[in-house]
């Protein structure tokens, strides 16, 4: 590598102003604002058409063949969708991990087009998908997009790429912050300032054009919300366990309904969605109140006084439903769907404390939005994110002690059970499938960035010392306000961002040195 190649490339690394790039970010906030919009407008109005369909067929059951046959036909034309764009297939956001760790790659105006109406038809079909994984991964795609039409760098288009994930979430859940920490804590795995205003700018614009639509309000409008005792904070504790547990094993049979469709070789890949979307119909006619993602299930669950039976029944129901849906491949995320069967485990568990004189029932709203939360937490691993984003979507700031209790312990039991977070899982098996792979160029030069741990092998040394990896070269360091132009003799500090020029094609093998000697703390 040399020293022009170098001057070079941080050339065009610094010579964006911070201006400049937060106009850029507030452009792709915006247009993905626009899309979310008409995306959520547009899954409404099919689920609703859905959910009045089956009212009718009720009524006149002889038109039940005239509707499977449009059940197949959606099946067919789900099918042929991911056989053509394979980046399309079910959530989304393991898609986007992907481009950003350099592993895949997508041609960004398919995804929008191919996820916006696959998504669509299966809501139209009534499956238990959720809107916010192809919101994410149309965000992502629009980020993508701009990068590429303003011809600007594989290290710009990545910025956008996680600016335009954050503002996906937050026009999909009117929840600003939970788009931002959910792009940062889940999907860039970077929390470096810089990001984090960019990411933040493009979340605001993008609420603020939803909100315009949708009214300032949280998507879950949950009336008189009381606190609970801190003397019965134990049944937090419980609740943390058993979401904790049901966590993982939501994740162990999301993985296993995925390989169960592998195996179905008898049945062409293409074809394999009509058996989610013939399920649905049956579904749809016997137990309507599960189709979709669940935003309407739980407002159901708080308003209506379901009894314990038939929440067991809607939860197995929807649970299974869930894992056939999403196994499919039909595009639709698994955020709605994981937390309306959250909610119902928060009200089967709040009914029995009341049945057994614990609590008093006005605390069971309580207990189904802590659930909600803690669900979030065992299967995405982010915690922080599933606090947020259930603060925001609920409007309820008086209970991030009760919320926090909960997400913390599931987190804990998910990890004391080995279980990975769900999202990681699903890369690895698009990865094994060498859907989309990324092709990296040899000799293109990019640059990293990376936080200096207390207590980390480099600390406090200086960087001729250091023996660093084959072909990289680091080029500045970010400490505090300053930016340092490293010399030989520089000290590097705990709390430093060290950035670094790499070889495209060393990035996985350069990660995982800084893994062991930056991000590595001594306990």
């Amino acid at each position: 590598m040399s020293n022009n190649d170098a001057k070079s490339i941080l050339h065009n690394y610094w010579s964006l102003s911070h201006f400049k790039i937060i106009v850029e970010s507030t452009v792709i906030g915006f247009v993905t604002g626009i899309l979310i919009v008409l995306f959520r407008l547009a899954i409404e109005k099919v689920l609703q058409f859905s959910l009045c369909l089956y009212s009718f067929l009720h009524i006149h059951p002889w038109l039940i063949p005239i509707w499977s046959v449009f059940l197949i036909l959606f099946g067919l034309i789900i099918g042929f969708m991911v056989q053509k764009e394979p980046m399309i297939a079910g959530s989304g956001i393991p898609q986007v991990k992907g481009i950003l760790i350099r592993r895949l790659e997508m041609s960004w105006w398919k995804v929008i087009i191919g996820k916006f109406f696959g998504a669509v038809v299966g809501i139209l079909g009534g499956l238990s998908l959720g809107r916010e994984g192809p919101s994410v991964q149309i965000g992502a795609a629009v980020g993508q997009g701009f990068g590429k039409l303003m011809k600007r760098s594989k290290l710009d288009e990545r910025l956008f790429i996680t600016c335009g994930a954050s503002a996906g979430l937050a026009a999909a859940f009117n929840a600003p912050f939970a788009g931002l920490m959910f792009a940062l804590e889940e999907i860039h795995k970077n929390f470096s300032p810089l990001i984090m205003v960019y990411a933040l700018v493009a979340s605001i614009v993008a609420d603020f054009v939803s909100a315009n639509f949708f009214g300032l309000r949280p998507v879950f409008r949950f009336k008189d919300l009381i606190s609970l005792p801190l003397d019965k904070y134990f049944v937090l504790i419980i609740l943390g366990i058993i979401t904790g547990i049901f966590g993982v094993l939501f994740n162990k049979v999301l993985l296993a309904t995925q390989k169960a469709y592998q195996k179905l070789i008898f049945i062409p890949a293409n074809l394999r969605p009509i058996i989610a979307f013939l399920i649905a119909g049956l579904v749809g006619y016997s137990l309507p109140d599960v189709l979709g993602g669940g935003h309407d299930l739980i407002s159901k669950v708080v308003t209506r006084n379901y009894s314990i039976r038939m929440l067991i029944i809607l939860l197995m129901v929807k649970f299974l439903f869930t894992m056939i849906s999403y196994g499919s491949s039909t595009p639709g995320g698994i955020f709605l769907p994981l937390l309306s069967i959250g909610a119902l485990t928060g009200a089967i568990y709040g009914k029995s404390l009341t049945i057994l004189s614990i609590i008093d029932k006005q605390y069971i709203t309580n207990l189904i939005i802590f659930a909600m939360a803690g669900y979030f937490s065992a299967i995405v691993k982010a915690p922080v994110t599933g606090i947020i984003l259930i603060v925001e979507m609920t409007g309820s700031f008086s209970h991030l002690l009760s919320v926090s209790i909960v997400c913390l312990v599931a987190y804990i039991i998910s990890d004391i059970l080995n279980s990975r977070p769900i999202y990681e899982q699903l890369l690895e098996r698009i990865l094994s499938r060498n859907v989309g792979v990324y092709k990296k160029q040899q000799d293109s030069k990019i640059v990293l960035e990376s936080f200096v741990c207390v207590g980390s092998q480099i600390e406090n040394k200086k960087i001729k010392e250091i023996k660093w990896t084959e072909n990289t070269l680091v080029v500045a360091i970010r400490r505090g306000g300053r930016e340092i132009i490293p010399r030989g003799n520089t000290e590097i500090w705990a709390g430093d961002c060290l950035v670094l020029l790499v070889n495209e094609n060393k990035v996985a093998e350069v990660k995982k040195w800084l893994e062991n000697m930056i991000e590595g703390c001594k306990m």
